[in-house]
């Protein structure tokens, strides 16, 4: 076995030259990338941001390259019999996101193109940035005699936070057909285009021309052509998992079940394998410590932004039954926020009935969870994460650990009792504070960020059950009460049977009756019953 010290992980790292001659870990995906170049003349593929789209793209940019000393000793070598170096245009559209105006989205596609011109030459007469794309393409084939490979990664990226700029989206879109539009003209030059984003290509009506555009985002074939099966991670990753599992001195079995939590549980596909985060799992390793990686940079604005547009339900997430036409349809058909969830990987697939062709999706896993609940806590009640973190979070942790109600519900009025809101946000709370609603988002996102399984509205034969928290000895049945006694809240559970369905789980069952205080906005009186 590899000793898992000396391993180098490639975080950061999006280069497939890079990578190979640095020496860092590789899963091997060169079988199925083989096998999707054959697959049809034009193919999108979509991913959330951090899975490996880039690396995918220079692996692809490599091998139409004809670089087949960076291939050696992988599974493509059984199956490419016939290497023959391509022209490569490879456009990595994230340079142009976050753009002020159209001429500088223009500008910005322009200078994009240089580096290639450079190879092809440039004509004085391509005055946009399509007809200098299209140029490209027409002479990088006469030059060499050879079709050329074309792989645009993260193709959406100019237009993702510009999704509700009633201003700058139509200009922007024009913009971006103009563009993309040689690729329907030139396919006789085109060997084989490859697109990547995070939403739909359709979305956006930019390659509504192209009409042999095939998208294998939901294939099953391709479900595990980004990202860490739990095959490759028992197997390949096994010697990083024992050397994670020293540091935190545990057994190999328990630290995989801990990652398994923290970064498994996407699935791409009806038949799709568990995928882990292939961005988180690897830092996790570089850096020895289980965190929540994935949202160093923040959840993204355009995510936040769709959520507020649509007034989305932040509690049903959890568990959303629906059919492939609800989350893999294109923005301007949206009548939510769920295809962008899915399309951005905060709810994954959990289940599919082919009978039925429906799915179940949830939230992927605890780092999402935490991440996910940060990023929406000054959104949807005002909070700030680090303020939920800091000091209370280990509190509340413990408590409930020990099976200490009594305690945790002492630290949850003392901490929504002296709660720092965000500015701006006391008119909301003026409108709120006499719905049951806002403190059952402020239970869900607080025990988000503590990486507790909460759910909220959970449907039972009785009704739907206010709060349920899942700990590993104990599950906790919430009713909660603002025109109301705790009294009335308890007598609730019993009487509508809240609590039967965990009754032969194994684990011990609390009920909670909370009656909040509208002037304090924080706990009044609480009672317990086992």
């Amino acid at each position: 076995m590899e000793i898992a010290a000396r391993r180098r992980y490639p975080v950061g790292i999006q280069t497939f030259e890079r990578l190979r001659k640095g020496g860092y870990v590789y899963i091997d995906k060169t079988d199925l990338v083989w096998e999707m170049t054959r697959e049809s003349p034009f193919v999108f593929l979509s991913r959330p941001r951090r899975f490996g789209k880039s690396l995918l793209s220079s692996t692809l940019h490599s091998y139409f390259d004809g670089r087949r000393d960076l291939f050696d000793g992988l599974k493509i070598m059984e199956l490419e019999k016939d290497w023959k170096q391509y022209p490569v245009i490879h456009l990595d559209a994230s340079c142009a996101k976050n753009k002020p105006s159209s001429e500088e989205l223009q500008r910005v596609l322009s200078l994009m193109l240089e580096p290639i011109e450079e190879l092809y030459g440039k004509n004085e007469n391509e005055k946009t940035p399509g007809e200098q794309f299209l140029g490209l393409i027409r002479r990088a084939y006469q030059k060499t005699g050879r079709q050329v490979a074309v792989i645009i990664d993260e193709y959406d990226a100019p237009l993702l936070d510009v999704l509700h700029e009633e201003a700058m989206l139509p200009e922007f879109r024009r913009i971006m057909q103009e563009f993309y539009q040689p690729l329907k003209s030139s396919e006789p030059m085109i060997r084989f285009c490859f697109i990547t984003g995070i939403t739909k290509f359709s979305q956006l009506s930019i390659f509504s021309t192209i009409n042999n555009l095939t998208n294998i985002s939901l294939d099953d074939k391709y479900a595990a052509i980004c990202g860490i099966t739990e095959q490759e991670f028992a197997t390949d990753m096994a010697p990083d998992v024992a050397m994670l599992a020293e540091e935190y001195g545990c057994a190999p079995e328990e630290m995989h079940a801990k990652l398994k939590l923290q970064y498994d549980g996407y699935r791409f596909s009806g038949r799709s394998p568990d995928i882990y985060n292939p961005f988180s799992l690897l830092k996790c390793f570089n850096q020895r410590k289980i965190n929540n990686y994935w949202f160093e940079s923040g959840t993204p604005t355009f995510l936040i932004r769709q959520m507020e547009h649509f007034g989305a339900d932040i509690m049903g997430l959890e568990h959303i039954e629906t059919v492939s036409s609800a989350f893999d349809r294109p923005t301007e058909a949206m009548e939510n926020a769920l295809p962008l969830l899915y399309q951005s990987g905060y709810l994954t697939i959990k289940e599919y009935d082919r009978e039925t062709d429906s799915y179940v999706l949830s939230i992927s896993n605890n780092e999402v969870r935490v991440g996910f609940a940060e990023g929406l806590l000054p959104v949807y009640v005002g909070l700030q994460g680090s303020n939920v973190q800091a000091g209370f979070a280990m509190k509340l942790w413990r408590a409930l650990k020990k099976g200490d109600i009594d305690l945790a519900m002492s630290e949850m009025k003392a901490y929504l009792a002296g709660i720092p809101y965000v500015e701006g946000f006391k008119k909301k709370l003026a409108e709120v504070r006499n719905y049951e609603g806002f403190y059952e988002y402020t239970f869900y996102l607080i025990f988000s960020m503590l990486n507790v399984y909460a759910r909220t509205q959970v449907k039972c034969a009785g009704g739907e059950i206010d709060v349920v928290v899942e700990m590993p000895d104990a599950t906790y049945v919430f009713e909660l009460k603002v025109n109301g006694t705790a009294q009335e809240a308890l007598d609730q559970i019993d009487r509508k049977g809240y609590a039967t369905p965990y009754l032969t789980e194994g684990r011990k069952v609390v009920k909670v009756g909370v009656q909040f205080d509208r002037d304090t906005m924080t706990v009044g009186k609480y009672i317990i019953a086992a």
